[in-house]
């Protein structure tokens, strides 16, 4: 029997796209969400093509365009010399090569889009203050399909055995935002840069939404305690500083001078399975968190939203689970051997970052292209 209803818990980025997804093939929803009300936060985000026409199948992407920023080049820049190493064009060229934009913004304004059209889609309810322990909610306990979009430490994995378990990654996130009138000269106003050094790296982009720049440093660091986010103690900003011996002064001295750093311990997930070969299925980070190092992670939480209902359209919700899972999973796996080896390659020391200096000189902007083909090309199941 096909699915005509589901229940989703949790209403971040995959949860919302799942929703509007089951909506334009007629499956209504109704969404739980344990939060009072959705509030801004979270930091910026990179949505690359293989995501953004996702979007615009879903009727969504015309809005953030008008907000957010189209990078002209994603480029990876020397933490110690502050001399570029290579770049990777965007803008015009990701549209062109890709079929879609490339483009950065605050992870609440995808939030609040989202979140606008699950509101104004009569096959959408959302549910918030709803929290979930041992049970389902009632309201959702007659769904065809159960998706929990909850998250790295979600609720519903307890439904679904073998399923994967959130663990430290031994790294840790530094954030904050600083506003575009007092940034400095080398922050780059109309590109993504990643500065690279011994055993961190540190991401920035505009976001013009806010007129603010994000900022994320990520090093190895200590075993941290189940949190989302705090304010970084002295210990914690004295650990940070330790991993930048040998930066250049000024990056080191614009993160001394921010007083507000946000510590971010990054959690990932195990292997383990998806779905209970029944009507539960995980997606997003609650099935595959992963770490950063290759930008897709909410990329990733799109993708799932739409395939899951391409898959649940026209089959029974137990085989639909199945070829989703068997189908996501090869995807997933080669996304985290790629932030693994890039996670080695941009905190390379000693010979080994002079020999990644040397490679990346040489390969020309092509090449690096034709390398995120797979990621940025790739286009979702049922797709038009």
């Amino acid at each position: 029997m096909p699915v005509e209803h589901a229940a989703i818990i949790g209403a971040g980025i995959s949860g919302l796209t799942a929703a509007l997804s089951l909506s334009r093939r007629g499956i209504s929803s109704d969404i739980f969400e344990q939060a009072g009300e959705l509030t801004d936060i979270g930091a910026g985000l990179q949505v690359s093509p293989n995501a953004s026409r996702i979007l615009a199948e879903l009727g969504i992407l015309e809005g953030l365009s008008k907000v957010w920023l189209e990078p002209e080049t994603i480029r990876l820049i020397s933490g110690s010399s502050l001399r570029q190493l290579t770049a990777v064009p965007a803008g015009t060229f990701a549209r062109q090569r890709w079929g879609a934009p490339y483009g950065v913004l605050h992870r609440s304004t995808l939030q609040k889009a989202l979140l606008a059209a699950v509101e104004a889609d009569p096959l959408c309810r959302l549910h918030l203050g709803i929290r979930m322990e041992s049970n389902l909610p009632a309201i959702g306990r007659d769904a065809d399909v159960v998706i929990g979009a909850d998250g790295v430490w979600s609720k519903l994995r307890q439904f679904v055995p073998r399923s994967p378990s959130p663990r430290f990654s031994g790294n840790i996130a530094y954030r904050f935002t600083i506003a575009q009138t007092e940034a400095p000269d080398f922050l780059d106003r109309a590109s993504v840069c990643a500065f690279l050094g011994g055993s961190a790296h540190l991401v920035c982009y505009p976001l013009r939404e806010i007129a603010s720049f994000n900022m994320v440093a990520i090093t190895a660091g200590n075993i941290a305690p189940q949190a989302w986010q705090s304010e970084a103690t002295a210990e914690q900003r004295a650990q940070l500083f330790a991993r930048l011996s040998g930066w250049n002064s000024t990056i080191v001295s614009l993160l001394e001078r921010h007083q507000k750093l946000r510590f971010w311990p990054l959690f990932e997930t195990t292997s383990g399975t998806w779905q209970d070969g029944r009507k539960t299925v995980l997606i997003g980070d609650a099935a595959h968190a992963m770490m950063p190092f290759a930008a897709q992670g909410a990329a990733m939480a799109i993708e799932d939203g739409y395939e899951l209902a391409a898959f649940l359209s026209d089959r029974p919700a137990a085989e639909a689970l199945k070829l989703f899972e068997s189908h996501r999973a090869p995807r997933i796996a080669k996304l985290r051997q790629r932030g693994a080896f890039n996670r080695f390659a941009y905190h390379a020391k000693g010979p080994i970052r002079i020999g990644r200096d040397l490679v990346l000189g040489l390969k020309p902007p092509q090449s690096l292209a034709t390398d995120l083909d797979w990621i940025y090309g790739y286009r979702a199941l049922r797709l038009p």
